[in-house]
């Protein structure tokens, strides 16, 4: 392993710059590989972006970047591709800072940011170490998601292909399931969601098998499958379908027949239950009928007192006296029989009786 220090020009780090799907993030004359298969995409906030050009105009020392020398004599961003990007798309005029944009400012206040000198570690190693590097480095920066760790292990032609489709800003993932999938997109959100519905939650062995495959036109299928699916299942939208684990709903439930008309009148139904509190678990619940999905809720601490003296601590099923806490709170009519979560409704039993009651 060896590790040198340069001082690398704006002007020179600028030159060549170009972002596009088919060659990525070039710079420094398109020797510089600005986002290599395992960096994350940019994610850099205008608050963030506008500080790195601020650093340059005031001259301020901008922390040390790491590049990797490559054996064809190019390179790598090991760490400050923010930096990097932030800066050429400066230059470049995709962005103001100050209300001024590049080509705005006087010549001499060009001439000054195109003359600092950056200062940059040009690393050379393996690989694995240039991972190493890399993980090492980042974390006094902004924490990688765990689906950009992943990325680096797996980095491959199904990875580059996978992310034209769900990592970049307005990507086809988003304009179509955006309503429906939580997460930002260029962290990775989009791309762990999909993996995980067509893995079925294995993400990480379903990467390692499908990594050097040319291509990741079966997980965008896939995507498009369940999406349309829920789409078809539920046709009003509720706010509340945002996030919800339809992959692994599509898997277990997609192969049977339902009545969308049905399903819409008894989500409605349950999104006017006051006794459920998790709404979202509505979406679950409609197809496993497993009452945990809901929430329901639960007696309060005032009703389990109340009940408790009315029945002068005695448990109604064995007729043995208990202590309150010795007690749990149940629905003499059970709720998915129309019981409310109401004092009327409330009996205390023993612990064990509320056992045996409940697994009939």
């Amino acid at each position: 392993m060896e590790i040198k220090l340069h001082q690398i020009k704006v002007r020179d780090l600028v030159k060549g710059y170009c972002d596009n799907n088919e060659d990525g993030v070039r710079a420094y004359s398109g020797r510089l590989d600005v986002r290599p298969p395992y960096q994350r995409e940019f994610v850099y906030k205008e608050k963030q972006r506008d500080a790195v050009i601020e650093t340059l105009t005031q001259g301020f020392p901008l922390n040390v970047m790491y590049w990797a020398v490559r054996d064809d004599g190019t390179y790598e961003i090991i760490d400050g591709q923010q930096r990097t990007i932030s800066i050429c798309q400066y230059v470049n005029g995709d962005f103001a800072y100050m209300f001024r944009y590049f080509h705005n400012l006087t010549d001499d206040e060009q001439e000054q940011i195109l003359d600092y000198d950056l200062q940059v570690y040009l690393c050379s190693g393996t690989d694995s170490e240039k991972l190493k590097w890399f993980r090492t480095i980042n974390i006094a920066g902004e924490e990688l998601t765990e689906q950009e760790l992943r990325n680096a292990v797996y980095a491959g032609p199904w990875l580059s292909d996978a992310k034209r489709y769900f990592s970049k800003g307005n990507c086809a993932a988003y304009n179509l399931g955006n309503k429906y999938v939580s997460g930002e997109v260029n962290r990775q959100a989009y791309l762990e969601t999909a993996i995980r519905w067509i893995s079925e939650g294995n993400i990480e062995p379903y990467m390692a098998k499908h990594q050097h495959d040319a291509n990741a036109v079966a997980l965008w299928n896939h995507f498009t499958n369940v999406i349309n699916w829920v789409k078809a299942m539920f046709t009003h939208y509720r706010r509340e379908m945002k996030g919800v684990e339809w992959g692994l709903l599509y898997a277990k439930y997609n192969g049977n027949v339902y009545d969308p008309a049905e399903l819409e009148k008894e989500v409605k139904h349950l999104m006017e239950d006051s006794d459920v509190e998790r709404k979202k678990g509505i979406y679950s619940y409609v197809f496993s009928r497993d009452e945990h999905e809901l929430g329901i809720r639960a007696f309060d601490a005032n009703t389990r007192r109340e009940v408790y003296e009315r029945q002068l601590g005695v448990c109604p099923i064995c007729g043995q006296h208990f202590e309150l806490e010795q007690m749990e709170a149940d629905h003499i009519t059970p709720w998915c029989k129309g019981g409310r979560t109401i004092a009327d409704n409330c009996q205390m039993l023993c612990r064990e009786c509320n056992r045996r009651k409940s697994g009939k």
